[in-house]
């Protein structure tokens, strides 16, 4: 079934559940997908798709802007075009572009630089602090964290999406990961902490949360 939301005509997906209300969601594939009990009728919901039309317009082109941003492709707080070209040997950036020939290799780069510019900061940042255990740095994509430390076993872990911001961000998150070695919680001394060694984190946070 395609129903018109606004200007857009946009595929939908029924779910039957045993559930009492009824649910919309787009997902990443710009469907709209609606959960609800095995009763409702196609008429019901395209009545409720009409009623709510202002509200579900919204959230579709929340939806666009976000695949659209996860579609872009940052390295280090700048833009780059991808182009893939069978011929490239290696990554290859060139003005706003960046050459790679195919997903994997931009995999393999993209997961080397994860762990090169990040040990770089680390060891820059270590220089102003005293006391830091020796610990092992691990990365992965992480959905609702930038960085985890796990004090007891002395490992701290990145977001490998940090990549995608740059320097000033990157540093504020290790800067934060560091401090919890100091106060393994989020008490007013591990903010004194953060705020030593990183006057402008407040601003970190902020831009974070919202880009």
């Amino acid at each position: 079934m395609i129903v018109k939301i606004g200007d857009y005509k946009i595929p939908v997906e029924i779910v039957k559940k045993n559930n009492k209300n009824i649910y919309f969601r787009f997902k990443e594939d710009g469907h709209l997908y609606i959960t609800c009990n095995y009763f409702t009728t196609k008429t019901e919901l395209l009545e409720l798709i009409k009623k709510d039309e202002k509200s579900l317009l919204r959230m579709y082109e929340k939806t666009l802007k976000r695949i659209e941003k996860e579609n872009d492709f940052y390295y280090l707080g700048t833009k780059y075009n991808l182009i893939y070209n069978e011929d490239v040997k290696q990554v290859i950036f060139s003005n706003n572009n960046i050459y790679v020939k195919d997903d994997k290799m931009l995999d393999k780069w993209y997961k080397k630089e994860c762990l090169k510019i990040f040990s770089e900061r680390i060891e820059y940042l270590l220089n102003d602090f005293t006391n830091i255990p020796v610990f092992k740095l691990r990365i992965r994509k992480m959905k609702t964290r930038w960085g985890v430390n796990n004090t007891t076993k002395k490992i701290i872990t990145l977001n490998s999406e940090l990549l995608k911001k740059d320097i000033t961000l990157i540093d504020y998150v290790i800067v934060h990961e560091l401090c919890h070695f100091y106060e393994a919680n989020h008490s007013k001394r591990f903010w004194y902490h953060v705020e030593e060694h990183y006057k402008d984190y407040k601003l970190a946070r902020k831009r974070l949360r919202v880009e």
